[in-house]
């Protein structure tokens, strides 16, 4: 039997610990933002170290490196932001090869400061593809700690993904994507699940071809 949308967005979800660990740093990150109390800030230092011990248990990453990374974040921890494009051309999706990890993804990444939601994936598509693209409607937006991506991230992240037609450029790798291609759902390459799942493109298809439908929200 074919699984609805919802049973797919959640199978599989990140390790509990890790999401455990993610809150405790975000906890850590905004009470040393609005807490003067010396003594109570020294608690939420311990309490950011043991955020970073705990997602060091859970892989290969030194707990310095989270440290550094948490000791880099200021304010109230609020989730980032990925954006993704679903661009087509003649029923196939447009897709990137990261160099990062020879995989394949929709163009996307984190959006810059002082670009719209639509800005930010315009200019990814741009510069990971060559291709100039309009955004048509947003057709998602996942928490990424809902579904199987991997590895997991130590920060909270909501994915928006686009559906965007192609109005000007050409395939025009890049130094961080080197390949530029369509593929049609039923031939799709090895995907990098860190950026993007099977299921989620396949939804993207479906979104094409029923405009109507509604945007998917976890």
């Amino acid at each position: 039997m074919r699984r609805s949308f919802r049973q797919d967005a959640c199978m599989a979800a990140e390790p509990r610990l890790w999401a455990l660990a993610r809150r405790l740093q975000a906890t850590a990150q905004t009470g040393l933002e609005f807490n003067a109390n010396e003594y109570d800030r020294e608690r939420y230092e311990l309490v950011g170290k043991i955020a970073a011990e705990l997602m060091a248990a859970h892989c290969d990453t030194p707990i310095e490196t989270f440290q550094k990374m948490f000791d880099g974040q200021e304010g109230y921890a609020t989730p980032k932001v990925d954006v993704r494009a679903a661009v087509f051309r003649e029923g196939k999706i447009l897709l990137v090869r990261e160099a990062a990890d020879g995989l394949w993804t929709m163009p996307g990444g984190w959006a810059d400061v002082n670009d719209s939601p639509r800005e930010a994936v315009e200019r990814e598509v741009r510069e990971e593809s060559g291709f100039l693209s309009r955004v048509t409607k947003l057709a998602a937006v996942y928490d990424r700690a809902k579904h199987p991506h991997d590895p997991p991230l130590p920060f909270h992240v909501y994915k928006m993904c686009f559906i965007c037609e192609i109005i000007g450029g050409e395939a025009t790798p890049s130094r961080e994507t080197p390949e530029v291609g369509f593929f049609a759902p039923s031939a799709l390459p090895p995907l990098s699940i860190s950026r993007i799942l099977e299921f989620q493109i396949h939804r993207m298809f479906e979104h094409l071809k029923n405009p109507s439908l509604a945007t998917d929200v976890d």
